[in-house]
C-alpha cells in the first residue's frame, strides 16, 4: 500500500514512515517539496541504520499535493484549525479508493490544563471536520489518537499501546486496522461509526492531563 503522509515533517511523519516503511511505501508531505524531500531523506538514512536498504527505498517525500493524489492510503498529520484551508485544496485531489486517516484532535492547552475544543466551545470534531470535505465520507477512518510521537519515532522504542479505530466503512476500518497491526505493539480496537469518532479524538486530552499531573512520560492506553 502507498501511504501519504500530509504533513509528515514532524514526529508523527517520521514515526510513520520507520515504522510503516518495511511493509508499505510511505511519502511524506508538506507544503515545501523540498522540505519533505530533505524529510524523507533523513528518515530514509535512519530506516537504512535501523531496518535495512529495503525500508530506507520506501520512503519518498514531495508535496501535499502530489502525495495526496498517489496515496492510497492518506494520513492528515495536520493541526485542527488548519481542516478548512487543507482539506478543501487536497482531498478532491485524491483517487476515489482513497482511504483518509484523521488522527487530528481538536484541543487547547489552557491555564486549566487540556481541554477538547468541541466540548468547551460547541465546535464540530475533527472527524466530522474532515467528513464535510470528503465526496464519500464513509472512506474517512479515524485512528492513532492516543500514541506518544516521541516513541513511535524512534524504531528502538518498544510500543504496547491499543489504538481506538472509528468509521463507517467495514472495508476501509479493516484496512485501517491492518495498518495499526502492521506496527508492531500497537493493537485496533474498533470503537464504532464515525459519529462515536469524538470519542477517540477526547481520549487524547484525557491522556495529556493525566500524564501533566502525574508526571508520566510518554504514556498510552491499555485495555486489560
Amino acid at each position: 500500500m502507498k501511504i501519504g503522509i500530509v504533513g509528515g515533517t514532524g514526529a508523527m511523519g517520521r514515526g510513520f514512515a520507520l515504522r510503516w516503511s518495511p511493509r508499505h511505501g510511505v511519502a511524506i508531505g508538506s507544503r515545501d517539496a523540498g522540505r519533505a524531500q530533505a524529510s524523507a531523506s533523513e528518515y530514509a538514512a535512519a530506516a537504512r541504520e535501523a531496518l535495512g536498504e529495503a525500508a530506507a527505498s520506501n520512503i519518498t517525500g514531495a508535496s501535499n499535493a502530489d502525495v495526496a493524489a498517489g496515496a492510497d492510503a492518506l494520513v492528515l498529520s495536520i493541526p485542527y484549525e488548519n481542516i478548512g484551508a487543507v482539506c478543501a485544496d487536497l482531498l478532491p485531489r485524491t483517487r476515489e479508493s482513497c482511504i483518509v486517516i484523521s488522527p487530528i484532535v481538536p484541543m487547547e492547552r489552557t491555564g486549566a490544563g487540556f481541554e477538547f475544543v468541541p466540548f468547551r466551545d460547541g465546535k464540530k470534531s475533527a472527524h466530522d471536520s474532515v467528513a464535510a470535505h470528503m465526496r464519500d465520507a464513509s472512506r474517512l477512518v479515524s485512528a492513532f489518537h492516543v500514541i506518544s510521537e516521541k516513541k513511535l519515532a524512534d524504531p528502538a522504542r518498544a510500543l504496547d499501546y491499543d489504538i481506538f479505530v472509528c468509521g463507517d466503512s467495514d472495508e476501509c476500518v479493516e484496512a485501517v486496522c491492518g495498518l495499526v497491526s502492521d506496527i508492531e505493539g500497537l493493537r485496533a480496537l474498533r470503537l464504532g461509526g464515525g459519529s462515536l469518532a469524538y470519542m477517540a479524538e477526547v481520549a487524547t486530552p484525557l491522556l495529556l492531563n493525566a500524564m501533566v499531573r502525574n508526571r508520566l512520560k510518554s504514556p498510552g492506553i491499555k485495555l486489560v
